[in-house]
């Protein structure tokens, strides 16, 4: 199988909904490693993994879950992509999960052909919301409780339609639930701009953002190659490779939901307004 990395277009222009792009590798899913295998537990025999130079599809990651959609070639053979995730062998692979509109193996794509790839477009808008919104809150609970929390620390998020929260370490009590909704609030209101960036260790280190620099290793970002990191203007900088609402406002109706507290850590979640 090829080990050459998928160029991440969404992460350069995530207006994006559709592109062109070159099958690299077709895969039957019972052909897959079995670490790959187990990223689709829905797999059967039916099913492929198509591989392309390029990507509008989001793999699930970083709390987002992937997008969804087709893929088309000249012909008019359809993959419909239902599931989207990096390779657990090849580094910086993207893996499109999915099955044809054909049951004969000899009407799939061909390695080298170009195809239109096509996002859901409804499902990206959620996600991206949902994902800015996650960062609002995060923005909100650090603006008004670093100093006020022992050990405070924001650790993880899903940016899920049904599960959304955000993680902090230390203890959060149920009194802060109003303060926190009127920062998302007031944030949301503002409109901040929310731009995409690329920084190296240094831009990091010199913003006094240290605490920020990801593992490059954990991120999967190549030797040589800056880390993509998502500043919601006048509130807050994330490392980030999600997909995101260009302001605020654009999150919509934002609601924090409860705050929960287990083992010295906190959960806050979220909800964004159908």
């Amino acid at each position: 199988m090829t080990s050459v990395r998928t160029f991440l277009a969404f992460q350069h222009n995530a207006k994006l909904h559709n592109l062109q792009t070159i099958v690299r590798a077709i895969h039957p899913f019972p052909a897959l490693e079995d670490s790959n295998r187990q990223l689709f537990k829905q797999g059967t025999d039916a099913d492929h993994v198509v591989i392309t130079e390029q990507t509008i599809f989001h793999p699930q990651g970083g709390g987002q879950p992937s997008d969804e959609g087709t893929m088309t070639n000249a012909s008019g053979v359809t993959f419909t992509v239902a599931a989207v995730r990096m390779d657990a062998v090849r580094e910086g692979q993207v893996l499109h999960f999915g099955r044809f509109n054909t049951a004969s193996a000899s009407t799939v794509f061909s390695e080298g052909e170009t195809v239109e790839q096509a996002i859901d477009a409804d499902k990206r808008l959620l996600y991206s919301r949902l994902h800015t919104a996650g960062h609002v809150l995060g923005a909100a609970v650090r603006h008004l409780l670093e100093k006020e929390v022992e050990g405070f620390d924001e650790l993880k998020a899903s940016h899920f339609p049904d599960a959304a929260a955000c993680e902090f370490q230390g203890v959060i009590d149920g009194k802060w639930k109003d303060p926190i909704q009127q920062k998302v609030n007031e944030f949301i209101a503002a409109r901040l701009p929310v731009e995409v960036e690329w920084w190296d260790e240094e831009d990091f280190r010199k913003r006094g953002l240290e605490r920020l620099l990801p593992d490059r290793d954990v991120v999967a970002v190549a030797p040589g190659e800056k880390f993509r990191v998502v500043n919601i203007v006048g509130a807050e900088v994330y490392p980030c490779g999600g997909t995101h609402v260009d302001t605020t406002d654009l999150c919509g109706l934002t609601t924090v939901r409860k705050i929960t507290r287990k083992a010295g850590r906190s959960k806050v979640s979220y909800t964004v307004a159908d």
